[in-house]
């Protein structure tokens, strides 16, 4: 069976960057933080003081203010990215194309402050005070659910639960659904609002998050002074579509998405397996689907998540697959600037891929003052650089042992 191509036609995003694309990409360009205090709950009750948190986001704006109410906030962030999305790629969902037009947006825990919220209701008022839309807003496959019911796209409908690799993995499985000719067009991404008690709670008791206080200088990958990762929210999508739906339409193409690789560690966990080797395969598979060489790559977005354990065997797993061409290529993480957005982030980060290659720039790594000696290659410190990028290859990780690998290539 010929595989189909598949090129990216529109984005949207929301982020602590920005509410849209080009005011989150601009501050990746500047190298600004989104990170500042945690504000969202109360600071004092956590070691973590700091998060990645979106500020004067207004559902109201994307969606009937009463459906929003019935959506937990990372549903209302992948709606808001998917209208943006579509109305980038200029694709509209009619009776005739609905049935050839998919969504596959993933959550790595969904909808976690509904959680929260209802059970408070349900310990302190009763089974009758919970709400009859919890359940309905607490999966992670809601965002999917609703983004397919406000635009009307009825093909396949489906959701990619793999922790923090979630983003990364639906555009993958969306991408290979159109290849094999089972849709024209998807809305595929990721999303994530975990900035609540219970979150916080896990994951610090997990070590996983940062105590540094310092906003400015907490999200440090590849520095030596990492010390875990700053939760953050939102959520990034792409509409991909088959090159022939593209050009029939005459519809603006970004870049083409050409390889993907999803493997498992079955090793921890929450650990990496030793020497990076299952992130390695999700590589080498990614290249392989490709048909390119590892020479072809001109640009790594690592998943760089600042945890001492993540970069370490990241840059083994790159170093494996890469060999002396590692050293040639540049790699950054724009978890630096983001915070860890979770399920999200495999998602932002395929945007960021794809404007490195639009505008032939090297999204920074800030923050990055102490080399460690484990991590020795090109990390693009704290400025972005202008570059020659044809081909660019987009890492993710996740609890679970999941690792997910994306490439995007200039179109021509």
């Amino acid at each position: 069976m010929e595989k189909k191509r598949v090129v990216i036609t529109g984005m949207g995003a929301v982020t602590p960057l920005g509410l849209d694309v080009e005011s989150t990409w601009n501050g990746i360009k500047e190298g600004v933080s989104g990170v500042g205090p945690l504000t969202r709950v109360d600071a004092d009750a956590f070691p973590m003081k700091v998060a990645a948190e979106i500020t004067d986001f207004d559902p109201g704006s994307f969606m009937d203010k009463k459906e929003a109410r019935k959506m937990d906030r990372f549903t209302q962030y992948a709606v808001a990215a998917s209208l943006m999305a579509l109305k980038d790629s200029g694709l509209e969902i009619n009776e005739t194309n609905a049935p050839r037009i998919g969504v596959w947006i993933g959550s790595g825990i969904g909808g976690m402050e509904t959680y929260e919220q209802q059970f408070h209701n349900f310990i302190e008022k009763g089974q009758r005070r919970v709400s009859p839309f919890f359940v309905p807003m607490l999966i992670p496959d809601m965002a999917s659910g609703q983004v397919s019911i406000i635009t009307g796209a009825k093909g396949v409908n489906s959701c990619s639960v793999t922790a923090c690799a979630s983003g990364t993995n639906s555009i993958g499985d969306a991408f290979k659904v159109i290849q094999r000719g089972d849709a024209d067009a998807m809305i595929t991404g990721g999303a994530e609002a975990p900035i609540t008690n219970m979150s916080i709670a896990g994951f610090c008791s997990a070590k996983a998050v940062t105590h540094n206080e310092d906003p400015a200088t907490a999200s440090r990958p590849f520095d030596a002074n990492r010390d875990g990762f700053v939760m953050g929210e939102g959520s990034g999508i792409l509409i991909l579509e088959s090159l022939e739906s593209a050009q029939a339409r005459g519809a603006h193409i970004y870049a083409e998405i050409v390889g993907y690789g999803a493997s498992g560690d079955a090793h921890h966990i929450t650990a990496p397996a030793p020497g990076g080797e299952g992130g390695a395969r999700a590589i080498q598979m990614a290249l392989d689907d490709a048909g390119l060489k590892p020479e072809d790559i001109q640009y790594v977005n690592a998943h760089g998540t600042s945890t001492p354990m993540n970069e370490k065997f990241e840059t083994m797993a790159i170093k494996s697959v890469f060999k002396e061409h590692a050293y040639n290529m540049a790699v950054s993480s724009t978890k630096s600037m983001t915070g860890h957005l979770l399920g999200a982030a495999g998602a932002v980060e395929a945007i960021f891929s794809i404007k490195a290659i639009t505008e032939q720039l090297l999204p920074p790594t800030i923050n990055y003052e102490t080399p460690d000696p484990d991590c020795d290659l090109d990390y693009v410190p704290n400025k972005a650089r202008n570059a020659e990028v044809d081909a660019v290859l987009s890492n993710s990780l996740g609890f679970g042992g999941h690792n997910a690998t994306l490439i995007f290539k200039k179109y021509v």
